[in-house]
């Protein structure tokens, strides 16, 4: 199964569902396909779309996709990767409207260079990041967030003193 999201920011990505659609019709994709398209209103015969899903609804859909497109949000990206899922990342544009700049495109090369998800850089070309994907091991991605944590009590246990 593949997981199509789009997140819940409030512009469009229609441009990532035309892309996926193209897809199916041209036989690259061949499994099932479940979209959750966030402010996206789209209809496809051959996609399962919803708005939105519940986080169980989400987080078990993460767990049975053999495969992630997701638009360039850290969360999205990050809920694949915690997961050990497979990541096409595609960056919305602020050219188009997708959002207030590009921001995403510079997310997306993070990863991408650190082997951690493949960063579709053009949707014309969505079908070989698809086949790619297939023989794709992803690097493993370690959270820093302890680490975060330890240091900024460490900083407040030296610098906050109790009054």
């Amino acid at each position: 199964m593949i997981l199509v999201t789009l997140g819940t920011n409030d512009k469009v990505f229609t441009r990532l569902l035309d892309a996926v659609e193209k897809c199916i019709a041209d036989g690259v994709i061949r499994d099932r396909v479940v979209v959750q398209a966030g402010y996206t209103a789209y209809t496809s015969t051959d996609m399962e779309i919803f708005d939105y899903l519940d986080t169980d609804q989400f987080a078990q859909l993460i767990k049975e996709a053999d495969l992630i497109i997701t638009h360039g949000g850290a969360g999205s990206i990050m809920t694949g990767l915690r997961e050990g899922r497979k990541v096409l990342g595609c960056a919305r544009l602020a050219k188009y409207g997708e959002h207030v700049n590009d921001h995403q495109v510079q997310l997306l090369e993070a990863f991408d260079k650190r082997g951690c998800i493949l960063y579709v850089r053009d949707l014309d070309q969505l079908g070989e990041y698809i086949k790619k994907a297939e023989t794709f091991v992803p690097a493993p991605y370690t959270s820093n967030t302890n680490n975060m944590i330890r240091l900024l009590n460490d900083w407040i246990a030296e610098n906050v003193s109790e009054k």
